[in-house]
């Protein structure tokens, strides 16, 4: 017998919000409304109490249906200085449920493994299969001579799943100085990305992201804007080395940073889709987003670390729920030092719990039609295309850093964040609130990195050097942690 489903709420009247507002102001006992219940973002945007569906909007859904087992790329990063030691992190991580591997390259071996040649990429990704693992790369202006190292390594398979990653204007940005133009170094890229598109047909060749100006303390928005502006850069450049707008913008990986407000990193990531759509539509292609999203190296803490696997953890979730394609979790000490094989662990299984346990990647696009999220994510979206807009008014990506103006504008929000934490409007756990009065230091690797260097190649391109005020990356916690920062 088939039952006719219950109306639960036709016992109710229908909602009044005058009526709620009354016990609101009720409850506020003449405090203001808007300085009581609508908390403000670093973006200058208004969080709302309550939402309806008179607040709801219509933005850009992904809707692709996304494989039940592997909803999104878990991609490990690998920064040890010892290419044999990364190999060996690397092969660990991906036999323990990791897909795919982001490698941080620094001949010097302070910031990443020590690599200056091809020989050296191949010790430290020995024993991957390049047509199977996919293979993400930062490597800052050595980007150009780092993909066609990948590329050799692949032996010219036409479907491994390389991510060149090649990304200059974020080493210009966080530099503030390159070796050359940077407009050199945007041919350079553009050149030989279009040279390996002829044999990788499924490689990414260059990542346009914000993540400079989120590390440095700027906000969402900016760093949206920063990420379109750095995309429609990187699919010109493409276009002038050959590729079609249509191959230029299918070959762009977008970049997004998440930090601990989870519901703000969902919008985040649904919001650079949003933006996408918009640019690519503007340039007559219609092309996918492939968006990376990255957990945020400025929210982590020294003290009380064991807190930084809550930050991870949403920040993960973030990433889920807004539908990224990959997602890069650091480990929980990356404050403090390299991480442990513990602390490896922590980093994929958060991921792995995430999706196998909490099944996030089983629904597309799971904030749809929460009235909330729609018009969070599309304040974020207008804001983002306002700050893109000026960039281009200013003459475009490498105009607007060179003359400041990036700068200008992140260093005025980070003022404005980190006063928001000074005077304990916004807190930080374990160590502006609830500090830990028994934290004990936590285990990391302490390699000695100057056993590593290696001669960096030359990454000079003929010209005189650009320079910008630089985007340099901060974390907002170390002003409280002392000694310990």
């Amino acid at each position: 017998m088939i039952h006719p489903p219950s109306r639960l709420a036709e016992d109710f009247g229908a909602p009044d919000p005058s009526k709620w507002m009354a016990l609101v102001d009720k409850t506020l006992k003449g405090q203001a409304f808007d300085d009581a219940l609508v908390t403000p973002t670093a973006d200058g945007l208004a969080i709302q109490p309550l939402y309806t569906a008179q607040d709801g909007v219509a933005v850009a859904r992904d809707l692709r249906a996304r494989d039940a087992v592997r909803p999104w790329d878990l991609r490990m990063p690998a920064a040890h200085p010892d290419p044999r030691q990364a190999a060996a992190e690397i092969m660990k991580d991906l036999e323990n449920g990791a897909a795919s591997v982001l490698l941080a390259l620094d001949p010097a071996g302070v910031n990443g493994v020590a690599v200056g040649a091809s020989q050296d990429l191949a010790l430290a990704l020995s024993g991957v299969l390049l047509d199977l693992a996919p293979v993400a790369l930062d490597a800052g202006f050595l980007g150009p001579k780092a993909a066609d190292w990948l590329g050799t390594l692949a032996k010219a398979a036409p479907n491994a799943p390389l991510a060149f990653h090649m990304d200059p204007l974020t080493a210009f940005a966080q530099a503030g100085a390159s070796p050359g133009p940077i407009e050199g170094h945007l041919v350079s890229a553009a050149t030989v990305g279009a040279r390996l598109s002829d044999t990788y047909a499924k490689a990414s060749l260059m990542l346009a992201t914000g993540r400079a100006a989120h590390e440095a303390g700027g906000s969402n928005t900016e760093e949206l804007a920063v990420m379109a502006a750095c995309a429609l850069a990187y699919a010109k450049a493409l276009a002038r080395a050959g590729l079609s707008m249509q191959e230029a913008f299918s070959r762009i990986t977008l970049g997004v940073s998440l930090d601990a407000e989870y519901f703000t990193g969902v919008a985040k990531v649904r919001a650079a889709r949003a933006l996408w759509a918009r640019i690519t539509d503007a340039c007559g292609v219609s092309v996918p987003a492939v968006i990376e999203a990255r957990s945020s190296q400025r929210m982590l803490t020294r003290a009380d670390a064991w807190t930084n696997l809550l930050r991870l953890t949403a920040a993960g979730f973030a990433g889920a729920v807004g539908g990224a394609d990959a997602i890069v979790l650091g480990a929980f000490t990356d404050a403090i030092g390299l991480p442990t094989a513990f602390g490896r662990r922590q980093a994929r299984n958060t991921q792995l719990v995430l999706m196998e346990e909490s099944h996030l990647g089983r629904v597309a696009d799971p904030a749809g039609g929460s009235w909330y999220l729609d018009s969070l994510t599309d304040q974020l979206a207008r804001a983002a295309w306002g700050g893109f807009q000026a960039i281009e008014a200013a003459g475009g990506i490498v105009k607007a850093l060179e003359s400041g103006l990036v700068a200008d504008i992140v260093d005025a929000t980070r003022a404005a964040q980190e006063a928001a934490f000074a005077d304990k409007s916004r807190k930080i756990l374990g160590v502006t609130a609830f500090p830990n009065a028994d934290d004990k230091p936590v285990e990391v690797a302490t390699p000695s990195t100057g056993d590593f260097a290696v001669d960096p190649p030359n990454v000079r391109v003929p010209g005189p050097d650009s320079r910008c005020p630089p985007l340099t990356p901060i974390r907002f916690s170390a002003a409280f942690e002392g000694a310990q920062a």
